[in-house]
């Protein structure tokens, strides 16, 4: 079933983390932070707060956890430190704050979003899971790899969301 953008009143906060040593140290500038926002407003949320943090597991940890505990975020989307390097560490830190996995959002970013455009779609480590009342899910720090995943996923955000909040029947 696939439903429309959240409603305006629905008032959705999220946070967009961008993890990337590089863009924080200033080296590199951050592309995927954009476009994980342009995509919080395709689904009717409003973004409350955007960083960029470097490929720390405890910082990285520290974050997920403000920006659902504190923060008041029902939605929280990351990019970058998804694949096999050893600094990628987002998906152990985000497998750390979960307290429900929800696999299937992985699955569908690597298998039906990436596999159609790179022969190395198996490499994505990203994790999907529900923390409280809030959603959280790894994206790679590619921007037409954020358009790509969130094409394959958007339309069930909006559900997800609202059976977080129990606003949907089970």
């Amino acid at each position: 079933m696939s439903e429309a953008p959240l409603a305006p009143d629905a008032d959705i906060r999220a946070a967009v983390v961008t993890i990337s040593t590089a863009c924080a140290r200033g080296d590199r500038e951050d592309l995927a932070g954009p476009a994980l926002a342009a995509l919080v407003e395709r689904v009717g949320a409003r973004v409350a707060g955007t960083e960029v943090i470097p490929d720390e597991r405890e910082l990285i940890e520290g974050r997920l956890r403000f920006w659902c505990d504190e923060g008041g975020c029902e939605l929280v989307l990351t990019a970058g430190g998804t694949g096999l390097s050893p600094d990628a560490v987002t998906p152990e830190a985000t497998a750390a704050v979960l307290e429900r996995p929800v696999p299937g959002i992985a699955e569908a970013i690597r298998f039906f979003a990436s596999r159609e455009h790179t022969d190395e779609w198996m490499l994505s480590r990203g994790v999907a899971g529900a923390r409280g009342r809030s959603l959280i899910v790894n994206f790679p720090g590619d921007p037409s790899a954020i358009d790509q995943a969130g094409g394959a996923i958007e339309a069930a955000l909006p559900r997800a969301l609202a059976l977080l909040a129990r606003r949907g029947a089970g």
